[in-house]
């Protein structure tokens, strides 16, 4: 008996081709009764000691400013967030690093951000990249895969892997100004969503 063809092919047959669409203008925009709310733009803060910089320049209408200054904890926060906001961000030969010669200093590290309200760890490469043999070095992926599952089960910090450092650009701006919004809407009495009935 012949086969059947189908009109529509199978999800499972199609292939996704990463193409990142620009960033919108601004992440998010908050309202009240169908009406957008007039909110202040954040302080983006990156740390000083960070070897590999993100650059917001692509997200300068998300920001009031972007300084550059110590952090006492992680790699980015928001101006008068410094100690609820908390961003850390690894690429992987750090990450390797961080979770086998610098593992202690490292979980230190995590477990002070997970007392923090808002944190992050974002690793600019992809997961399968993390699970995947690492060229001359003798660290096991599987110990680096399980080790960020232990932060998130265990220490409650949340991570995300995106594949290139500019869209962790992205994703690191974007937790920063949203962070804040949150944090202003809950201030200033209109509750913790962006809009009624939604997020």
């Amino acid at each position: 008996m012949p086969r059947k063809r189908t009109l529509i092919p199978s999800p499972l047959a199609w292939t996704m081709q990463p193409a990142p669409v620009p960033p919108p203008p601004l992440p998010v925009l908050a309202e009240r009764g169908g009406t957008q709310l007039h909110t202040p733009l954040p302080v983006a803060i990156i740390d000083t000691r960070e070897q590999n910089p993100l650059s917001f320049r692509r997200f300068r209408k998300w920001f009031a400013d972007v300084e550059e200054r110590a952090l006492p904890l992680g790699d980015y926060s928001v101006g008068g967030m410094e100690d609820s906001c908390v961003v850390e961000r690894k690429d992987l030969a750090d990450l390797i690093q961080s979770f086998t010669t610098n593992r202690q200093v490292f979980i230190n590290r995590l477990r002070r951000m997970s007392e923090r309200p808002h944190s992050l760890l974002v690793v600019t490469a992809s997961l399968t990249e993390i699970k995947s043999e690492y060229p001359y070095r003798g660290a096991n992926p599987n110990r680096i895969t399980q080790s960020l599952i232990a932060v998130l089960a265990g220490l409650r910090v949340p991570f995300i892997c995106t594949e290139t450092h500019e869209l962790g650009e992205e994703i690191v701006a974007s937790y920063l100004y949203q962070t804040f919004l949150y944090d202003w809407l809950e201030r200033n009495g209109h509750g913790r969503h962006l809009a009624d009935g939604d997020l």
